[in-house]
């Protein structure tokens, strides 16, 4: 059971995520957080808080929605994801598999693109679906659940379980 409320929990955090329902972050809410929150409104197809209303107050804004900058969208992993899989006939799904598959994701943003309006690729950045699907075979290589094991996935660096090399 949760107790308080969402005015409570926001109040002096740097980052909210929101899964929820439309509407329910207002702008007296972000001006009670850190300054220059992330904001990441996820509920579709209207977020907590629209963009426009939150931008005054807030560093990074995300939406699922396409109509606007940092699109959130699970189609951006889901081709890779399953290509990845499917190249070694990985036995099963791991959440190793998923952090990869994000590391791969933040890894298509370079250094000069990153800014507060893109951190993370466009659904149509070409480069998405091999980074992803990469990293998902690489890890069921190194995990040994691959039943088809490519060279090249046992090659390639790979990285560790909630980290980036530094």
């Amino acid at each position: 059971m949760c107790k308080g409320s969402l005015a409570s929990a926001v109040k002096g955090a740097d980052v909210f995520i929101g899964l929820s329902s439309p509407g329910v972050l207002t702008v007296e809410m972000l001006k009670t957080m850190q300054k220059d929150p992330v904001i990441f409104a996820m509920a579709n197809p209207v977020p907590e808080i629209m963009p426009e209303e939150a931008a005054p107050y807030a560093r990074v804004i995300a939406t699922g929605r396409s109509d606007y900058p940092n699109q959130i969208n699970n189609a951006l992993v889901f081709p890779g994801f399953f290509r990845g899989l499917l190249d070694v006939r990985a036995k099963k799904v791991t959440d190793e598999m998923k952090m990869a598959a994000a590391q791969a994701l933040a890894r298509v943003v370079k250094d000069g693109e990153l800014s507060e309006e893109y951190i993370i690729p466009s659904i149509f950045n070409r480069d998405v679906v091999p980074a992803v699907a990469r990293a998902v075979s690489r890890v069921a290589v190194k995990r040994g659940l691959a039943r088809r094991p490519r060279k090249e996935a046992k090659e390639e660096e790979t990285f560790p379980l909630g980290g980036l090399p530094a």
